[in-house]
């Protein structure tokens, strides 16, 4: 059953098969997990919303209407407004702890060049929880599930060239901030010394 096509589990799901949207379940779990685990910073948050994308996804299959857009789309829009949600009602934003392993990277070297590379990805994931959630949303997408543009502009609703832009002016900010970031560090050390 995992060889059926999006297209023919999506159809045979929407006629109401609980085996071919087990198969879809299977293959989208993952990356809808990790979308939102990078949105929320916890894993047991993201295995909740993960949980409630798909409960939601069964319980509105019949309804969905193939739009030109991809199912991961759909599923990604979904988990997106639950997030959201999630965002709102926790009023709160949480920081995902580096030592879960997400962005940290173990490839031999000293561990003064970990200890500083650790440093510089976590004042990076500082820079990115502070960017509206429409951008977090983008780099998300790039970076994690590595989509093409014009895969995000299908799931975030604009075209691929807004995309670009948006991603381009994102970059930029975050290179400004950064930047800003690391003169605020160097200064505090010449005050404090």
């Amino acid at each position: 059953m995992l060889e059926l096509t999006d297209e023919v589990a999506l159809t045979q799901a929407v006629q109401g098969d609980a085996q071919a949207f087990g198969v879809l379940y299977e293959r989208y779990v993952n990356r809808v997990f990790n979308y939102i685990y990078y949105r929320t910073g916890n894993i047991y948050d993201a295995e909740d919303l993960t949980e409630r994308v798909f409960i939601r996804a069964m319980n509105h299959i019949g309804n969905y209407h193939n739009q030109g857009l991809p199912l991961s789309a759909w599923l990604y829009r979904i988990a997106h407004n639950l997030v959201a949600n999630w965002h709102r009602d926790n009023s709160r934003r949480k920081e995902i702890p580096l030592d879960e392993g997400v962005l940290v990277r173990h490839d031999g070297e000293h561990p003064e060049h970990e200890l500083l590379i650790s440093e510089e990805r976590e004042r990076l994931l500082r820079v990115i929880r502070r960017l509206p959630a429409e951008r977090q949303q983008l780099l998300i997408l790039k970076f994690t599930e590595h989509l093409s543009n014009a895969e995000i502009g299908q799931i975030m609703g604009r075209t691929e060239g807004a995309i670009k832009s948006l991603y381009h002016r994102t970059l930029l900010s975050l290179r400004d901030e950064f930047e800003s970031m690391a003169f605020e560090n160097v200064h505090l050390h010449d005050v404090g010394g």
